[in-house]
């Protein structure tokens, strides 16, 4: 059963009691003026543009000395003439430089005197008028900081750690990067709200996985959650190279030329056996969820086939067992920010959310909705909870049709068998379109038409029975709706949306930093079938999640998949299918050898998240009426572009 919180359960009861306590005192007038929003009262021409360089106790360099990261600031002027403290929203980025950030690629630009002049994206423009502090931080390594890039691991995490700790007073900052000139960080009350797309959200949620004090809130966009289910899935790689590759990227060029020992560190720490060793284990932040403080509102894609939704799924458990408040948004995008996909709206929340929670404002966003749900192309639905009240684990079971290959799935147990070959070639575009026809690299098992929609909401699990051929094999699972729908086109390369001329504006300009980005538009496409939900594993990793061993040709083995959190309602008239294959192509990499496996159809099951749960199923799939098989393939997406390298903005896939 999936864990429920209702969104409204969010501070402590004493907390509530004290304020219940206050309110009694507030006499009517006092009460009615309470601020509900916060107001573009302050100038941003005027603003202050500051740098300082926070001490992060580490040498990951080498080179004698403490690294220092970088900390660029914009912040009001009026507040800290008025004697007023103000809080901090943070974007701590390794993209500051090499990359850009946002849809328009963006980078920070300097004046004369090192102090910024551009910020990426529209945060300070927003919000530093409404009386907030914008910080952008350069990853050790990148940019203008001390350090090397570690993916995810000490350094990159005490780059973002040490700042949140210098604007509560408990770290250093100097005035330049090499100076002994103290700066101190009196003009902030140390309300720290981190922000940040991709690797920048990444780096969001491990710093909140360390506990920091003054650390209110989170807001990761299609974050990583743990760094091994980057690169792998139980055992099977998902790209054709390692964590080196990615910190060589981003690396400053000073940074190349002093951090040989830290990549040597992570090529031996990440061998590509998919084995998981002690440096996966310092960059899993759920086993640290526990240590939580911040709030968290999570965005995903449920379609992001770069940061896979596995991340956001057992983040998002994690959290709810451990009591966080949280919130989500689900869209129907791959790897895009929100404001490129829902600009208005997405706005709008954002700045009550921090309201909320850095200002303490009672807005109602702490009583709204817990999720918001992209449904169709700029059609969103909402939910009290996430998963819904009412959702079970229902098992589904697979069984043999009148075709070898083209089964049946129910809640009975099926018996006999299916076989199939792997065929590195093919992807689940391709299974899915011939799911009606006998094929020899996949075993596909579908429902009857449904006379009821079935909402599945949350993480799913196929274990399968299976005997190779071969000393290696790779597994695949997807589930898919099969039936016509308009969806985002998340297969282009620009994963759903498309870009236009025209611009909107939000914020405050000046000369040197725009408030105005480029509009965009849902980029749609009609299909036969949607694949929702994916999940893969090598055969090898049967006794343990951690290593892999040889396989025995003939022997049988028992392997669970984790298939990818997701919200995706099969509409009546629509079919339910599951398809297990082989390798998927440019989604995992290939065994070494192309086995043929036999699954074992009474030891093969799905266990998937049902609004309703059994009954639910058993109700839509009473009809009588068989599916008419297609004789000719559906259509659907083109196969997804080739793998993603880089947890980032930006297209084409790099390298």
């Amino acid at each position: 059963m999936p864990i429920r919180m209702r969104f409204t359960t969010w501070r402590p009861l004493a907390a509530a009691a004290v304020a219940a306590l206050m309110a009694a005192f507030l006499t009517p007038a006092a009460a009615h003026s309470a601020p509900q929003e916060s107001r573009p009262v302050y100038s941003y021409d005027n603003a202050i543009r500051e740098a300082v360089w926070v001490d992060t106790g580490l040498d990951g360099d080498g080179d004698g000395k403490a690294d220092r990261v970088a900390v660029d600031i914009v912040r009001p002027r009026e507040p800290a003439r008025q004697g007023h403290k103000i809080p901090v929203i943070m974007d701590a980025s390794p993209y500051y430089s090499c990359c850009g950030r946002g849809n328009e690629s963006q980078k920070k630009t300097y004046d004369a005197n090192g102090n910024v002049v551009q910020m990426p994206l529209f945060y300070d423009n927003y919000f530093v008028p409404r009386g907030y502090a914008f910080v952008g931080v350069d990853l050790a390594g990148t940019n203008r900081s001390d350090g090397c890039v570690d993916v995810g691991g000490r350094s990159d995490i005490q780059s973002a750690k040490a700042v949140v700790d210098w604007l509560n007073g408990r770290a250093r900052a100097y005035t330049t990067r090499t100076g002994t000139t103290t700066a101190r960080a009196t003009w902030t009350n140390g309300k720290t709200g981190m922000i940040g797309k991709s690797w920048d959200a990444t780096i969001a949620n491990g710093v909140a996985a360390t506990g920091v004090r003054g650390l209110k809130t989170i807001v990761p966009i299609s974050g990583i959650s743990s760094w091994y289910d980057y690169y792998f899935a139980k055992g099977a790689p998902l790209y054709d190279s390692g964590p080196d590759w990615l910190s060589n990227y981003v690396d400053s060029p000073d940074a190349q030329a002093k951090c040989a020992a830290v990549q040597k560190k992570i090529v031996d720490g990440a061998p590509r056996t998919g084995d998981w060793t002690p440096f996966w284990t310092e960059r899993d932040y759920v086993r640290n969820a526990s240590k939580v403080r911040a709030s968290v509102f999570l965005v995903h894609g449920m379609q992001d086939l770069n940061v896979r939704t596995k991340h956001f799924g057992q983040w998002w458990d994690a959290l709810a067992k451990n009591g966080v408040e949280r919130k989500i948004w689900l869209s129907q995008t791959g790897h895009v920010d929100p404001f490129d996909f829902r600009r208005a709206t997405w706005v709008d929340t954002l700045h009550r959310w921090f309201d909320h929670e850095l200002l303490g404002y009672d807005n109602g966003i702490d009583r709204a909705p817990m999720a918001d749900i992209e449904r169709h192309p700029d059609q969103w639905v909402t939910s009290q909870s996430w998963p819904p009240s009412g959702t079970r684990t229902t098992t589904l079971r697979p069984a043999q049709g009148t075709q070898a290959g083209v089964g049946t799935l129910g809640l009975t147990k099926g018996d006999g068998s299916e076989t199939f070959t792997d065929n590195p070639q093919l992807s689940e575009t391709d299974w899915a379109a011939k799911i009606d026809t006998s094929t020899p690299d996949k075993a596909g098992f579908v429902t009857k038409p449904l006379t009821h929609e079935l909402r599945l909401s949350g993480s799913s699990k196929v274990t399968v029975t299976a005997t190779p051929t071969t000393k290696t094999a790779h597994l695949s699972a997807v589930l898919v709706d099969l039936g016509p729908d308009t969806i985002r086109d998340y297969a282009d390369s620009a994963e759903g949306i498309t870009t236009l001329t025209d611009r909107t504006c939000w914020g405050a300009s000046t000369a040197g930093d725009s408030a105005c980005f480029k509009a965009t538009e849902a980029k749609k496409t009609a299909v036969d079938y949607t694949v929702f939900s994916r999940g893969w594993a090598d055969l090898g990793n049967y006794a343990s999640d951690l290593n892999g061993v040889p396989l025995t040709p003939g022997k049988a083995y028992t392997i669970t998949l984790d298939l990818a959190a997701t919200d995706h309602v099969v509409p009546a008239g629509h079919r339910l299918a599951l398809i297990v294959a082989g390798t998927d192509k440019d989604l995992i990499d290939p065994p070494t050898d192309k086995p043929t496996l036999t699954l074992d159809l009474t030891r093969t099951a799905a266990k998937v998240p049902l609004v309703g749960g059994a009954p639910a199923f058993a109700h839509a799939t009473s009809g009588k009426s068989p599916a008419t098989p297609s004789a000719t393939p559906l259509k659907g997406v083109r196969d997804p572009s080739a793998a993603h390298r880089v947890p980032g903005d930006g297209w084409p896939p790099i390298g």
